[in-house]
């Protein structure tokens, strides 16, 4: 009995970490984005990417993967 409540306690605590770690991203993506908006207000990084910019894509894309790494980083259990 006592290895299934351990078990239970070992899924509870991988959940939790696992909603930590999408609220973290979730809002980590939009204050970032928002950041980059700010930070290049002459450039519509938006509209160049409807407009099939590739490379405009790429940077918004690499941009998101570094935040995910950073989340992921610190939300590690070690």
């Amino acid at each position: 009995m006592e290895a299934v409540l351990d078990l239970f306690k070992a899924y509870a605590i991988t959940f939790g970490w696992s909603l930590v770690g999408s609220i973290s991203m979730g809002l980590g993506v939009l204050i970032t984005l928002k950041m980059v908006n700010w930070l290049t207000a002459e450039i519509d990084e938006w509209q160049l990417i409807k407009e099939g910019n590739i490379a405009m894509a790429i940077i918004m894309a690499a941009i998101i993967l570094a935040l995910g790494f950073v989340v992921a980083s610190v939300t590690r259990i070690n």
